[in-house]
């Protein structure tokens, strides 16, 4: 058996998408596909270190050594053919406590933060919570995919911008962007005087002839104006490790974000998560590629299925992550109708896409991290709620 096919119980073991259904969908009985995360073990590699960790037994105080900052330099390099320096990172919990950190740290209370929807929601409740002011430049959606108006972009830089939440790749569409999107929005943030925090979280979850680019990469003027977000949680499925980096090459804003990570009385990662993420980038490669192959035969046999069995539902090739953006739109359903035809006819839990703010109306987003069998089963879900 494909490694990939074992079905895991994950009841029981205090999982957000598993033990929560009854939360956020006010039902026990549905077949969560909502949250990012994978039903997938690890690369063994990961568990291994883990329990070697946990054999030793004594757990205090840990700080992160050289080790995680070698593993990542090496990965960065390796993957993506990015050159940095260990000096250059910073670490936090995950990505949403990142940016928080950063919008508090290089940002004013009242201050502008641009954003373009639909996008992950953090990118909106992360700008608001800390009191700064959304500004959003909304992605065109045409022929059934996604493309920048550069023109709009730059109206909306031009309104007093200080930072730029850059998505890449691009949840929930799925966009991997290209380097000659990313260095037309670098230029234009460059002119404008505007910072960029790149959250490069799904960066190596990303699917043939398409390319990840690390935007502080493409060029030495913007990699002094841009913070880059990643994590092992997304690529290894390691999210309850609460374990990211920053990569900061500006000296003055790491300084800052160190200031306001002592406000805060953060001072290092958990002992699991340090050990972790060390061993996922310097051993999960292998993983990664293998688990590719199966994301990339789940996108084709749900493509396949709903073209098929429902015609008029549109989704959104992804060119990176294992998160589906599906256009329901033709339907001629409400969001309110599509969410509860799913959820009391196909006992099915998607996330609804008016989260994502403009533009994600009559959408919905589906992960398809599972097991053959749970992909299936959803399929047929999807099939006797909306046929």
């Amino acid at each position: 058996m494909n490694e990939f096919e074992k079905i895991i119980d994950r009841k029981g073991t205090s999982s957000v998408k598993w033990d929560m259904t009854k939360t956020v969908f006010g039902k026990d009985d549905v077949l969560p596909m909502w949250v990012a995360d994978m039903d997938f073990l690890p690369p063994a590699e990961v568990s291994e270190a883990l329990k070697n960790r946990l054999d030793h037994g004594i757990f205090g105080y840990t700080f992160v050594g050289d080790g995680p900052a070698e593993a990542i330099a090496e990965w960065i390099q390796k993957r993506h053919g990015w050159s940095i320096h260990k000096s250059w990172l910073q670490y936090s919990p995950g990505v949403v406590p990142a940016i928080a950190a950063i919008i508090q740290a290089l940002t004013e209370p009242g201050d502008k933060v641009l954003v373009q929807s639909p996008v992950y929601t953090p990118f909106f409740s992360m700008t608001e919570e800390n009191g700064r002011v959304i500004e959003n430049a909304p992605l065109v959606y045409e022929n059934g995919t996604y493309s920048i108006s550069f023109e709009e972009f730059e109206e909306s830089l031009k309104k007093g911008v200080k930072l730029f939440l850059l998505c890449n790749p691009h949840n929930p569409s799925g966009r991997v962007w290209t380097r000659d999107e990313l260095t037309k929005m670098a230029e234009l943030c460059k002119k404008h005087n505007v910072i960029i925090v790149s959250d490069e979280i799904h960066s190596d979850l990303v699917y043939d002839s398409h390319t990840h680019t690390p935007i502080a990469a493409i060029d030495d003027s913007y990699r002094d104006m841009t913070i880059t977000c990643i994590a092992p949680s997304k690529t290894f499925n390691l999210a309850g490790l609460q374990a990211s980096a920053m990569i900061t090459p500006n000296e003055e804003f790491r300084e800052k974000i160190a200031g306001v990570h002592k406000k805060q009385g953060f001072f290092t990662l958990n002992t699991f998560g340090i050990t972790g993420m060390e061993a996922a980038y310097r051993h999960g490669e292998t993983w990664l590629e293998n688990i590719l192959g199966y994301l990339m035969e789940n996108v084709k046999i749900t493509k396949a299925f709903l073209e098929e069995h429902l015609p008029d539902i549109h989704l959104v090739d992804p060119e990176g992550t294992y998160l589906l953006w599906i256009d329901c739109n033709k339907l001629g359903l409400s969001d309110d109708e599509l969410k509860e035809l799913l959820l009391e006819k196909g006992k099915l839990g998607l996330e609804p896409g008016p989260k994502y703010g403009k533009g994600g109306e009559g959408f919905v987003r589906m992960n398809i991290a599972c097991p053959r069998e749970v992909l299936m089963d959803g399929l047929e879900r999807i099939r006797k709620a909306l046929k």
